[in-house]
């Protein structure tokens, strides 16, 4: 494959590792409710990624992003033009000096390669990521997303219908549309049990009308398709005669679908329609009860189908009638509800790492409601702290007591798990250190419930112990060597400092690691 580059990618293509581990600090007064799946985090979304992997990694089914389509256009709520203040610090900090004189598009693919990969990170294996852009970047997000997904799991390039009238005073063309890039995690291949597998989407009222039962066949409504192929196949080359008696040949350059003792069981089967007279060219009957139950979707995705800008603008007008700020681009719940129903289902994670407007928590909201037993949850991540609060988590707040269900946390990126010194903040619970420490060592998940005493949990046959407290040592001696399982077991045990000998250590199958200088860093 060729190589893709632009200036600052060596700088960028590892930073998803440098980025500090940031805790999650619970706002209770912008939640909804006491406990819930669904989360709205505030913050820079590279960190807010790297602060739920301990808790999500390999565990969301769907990611939906609208990431900055970098127009250029730096009048509305959302600068997309690379230029912004906080953008331009971190490119600095990132890239160096040079990072002052990239062009845009550098900048763009800056900012988004390492966040695409702990995207990536967050997804089971048979997750999907589905991500709006237009012309301005298509090409590029292309080529990233094939240099770390991989082209091998390119889904689709879907058009989406975003406007209904043309501009007339467009200097060359009216732009109506934008892309929806859809890359499987792992896509599926046959034979496999593992990798993503895309849903049908639920027939419509419109495509099942056309199916009629004008023979009352037994096994119901049908619909015909041709018996006729353009081509010739010389299994096709036979004469029909039709119950009328009429005499029916291929017509020159074509021939009939299917050999001629394929059509004889057709026909002992009435699988073929002459017409109500009989004497029609034969046609092939396809039973509405015999067909996928469920539709293949298209790559064009059309307005009427799944809403237009327009349409999202006056809904969100419509939920938050006294907002002040102007979203140019929004996406309309119907766009985020397709992309759910084909994507996902009952109990799947789905995440928007650059949410916005908040309709995604909208979509996955609605369609709970919409689908029995659906119980779908969501994450939500927005940099913007007055569109966060204000927008984003009033927006699905209104939804939620409209709806009568769907909860949220609200949570902010508190302290860095490390400080500059190295060390560990002060400011860090035993719960905390101990998410941080098992997902490093296991790139598992927690079960809270089995945390007792320094034992953390167990997996693939190694303890985890952890002696942490905020105030007094931290030490694995005599006394904290009877808090251990009297087992055979590998033990990992993470404290200060350390009082065993060796022989013990080797007696009781312990390994010590000393905090923080051997606290890996994710």
């Amino acid at each position: 494959m060729p190589l893709f580059t632009w200036i600052g990618k060596d700088k960028v293509v590892n930073h998803d590792k440098e980025v500090p581990f940031r805790l999650l600090r619970k706002n209770k007064s912008l939640s909804l409710g006491e406990k819930s799946e669904n989360l709205i985090v505030e913050g820079d979304n590279l960190e807010a990624l790297k602060a739920l992997m301990p808790f999500y990694y390999g565990k969301v089914k769907c990611i939906y992003i609208d990431p900055p389509y970098n127009t250029g256009n730096e009048k509305w709520v959302y600068n997309d033009k690379m230029n912004s203040p906080a953008m331009k610090r971190w490119i600095k900090s990132v890239v160096g000096p040079e990072g002052e004189d990239l062009e845009r598009h550098d900048k763009w693919l800056c900012m988004m390669y390492p966040r695409l990969k702990l995207l990536r990170d967050l997804l089971r294996d048979d997750g999907v990521i589905f991500i709006s852009i237009d012309d301005n970047e298509h090409c590029n997000l292309k080529m990233i997303m094939d240099d770390i997904f991989g082209p091998e799991n390119f889904v689709a390039n879907i058009i989406w219908q975003k406007k209904f009238s043309p501009q007339n005073d467009a200097k060359y063309f009216s732009d109506m549309h934008d892309f929806l890039m859809v890359y499987a995690k792992k896509k599926n291949k046959n034979g496999e049990k593992d990798g993503w597998v895309r849903n049908l989407l639920p027939r419509t009222d419109e495509a099942n009308a056309r199916y009629a039962n004008p023979d009352n066949d037994k096994r119901g409504p049908w619909t015909s398709g041709d018996l006729l192929r353009k081509d010739v196949q010389k299994t096709g080359l036979y004469t029909i005669k039709t119950p009328s008696e009429r005499i029916c040949n291929p017509p020159v350059g074509t021939s009939w679908r299917v050999p001629e003792h394929r059509y004889f069981e057709m026909l002992k089967d009435n699988r073929l329609w002459f017409g109500k007279s009989g004497s029609g060219v034969p046609r092939i009957k396809r039973f509405l009860s015999e067909v996928q139950q469920g539709l293949v979707p298209v790559t064009i995705w059309l307005r009427d189908e799944v809403g237009d800008t327009d349409e999202a603008k006056k809904e969100l007008k419509s939920i938050l009638p006294k907002m002040k700020l102007s979203f140019e681009t929004p996406k309309p719940p119907r766009l985020i509800k397709k992309i759910l129903k084909l994507a996902t289902g009952e109990g799947d994670i789905v995440l928007d790492s650059f949410s916005g407007s908040g309709t995604t928590g909208q979509a996955v909201l609605e369609l709970n409601a919409e689908e029995k037993d659906s119980n779908r949850k969501f994450i939500l991540v927005e940099l913007e702290k007055k569109i966060a609060r204000e927008i984003t988590q009033e927006r699905v707040r209104r939804v939620a007591k409209k709806l009568g269900g769907g909860n949220f946390e609200y949570a902010e990126l508190g302290e860095p798990l490390f400080k500059a010194d190295g060390n560990i903040n002060e400011k860090v619970s035993f719960e905390e250190m101990a998410s941080y420490i098992y997902f490093t060592e296991t790139l598992s998940h927690i079960d809270k419930r089995k945390i007792k005493g320094a034992f953390i949990g167990e997996h693939s046959s190694t303890e985890y112990y952890l002696l942490f407290k905020q105030k007094g040592d931290n030490v694995l001696n005599r006394t904290a060597l009877k808090g251990l399982k009297k087992d055979e077991e590998r033990k990992v045990v993470y404290a200060d400092k350390c009082l065993l000998s060796e022989e013990i250590l080797e007696q009781y199958s312990i390994v010590f690691k000393q905090i923080p200088y051997q606290v890996r860093v994710y």
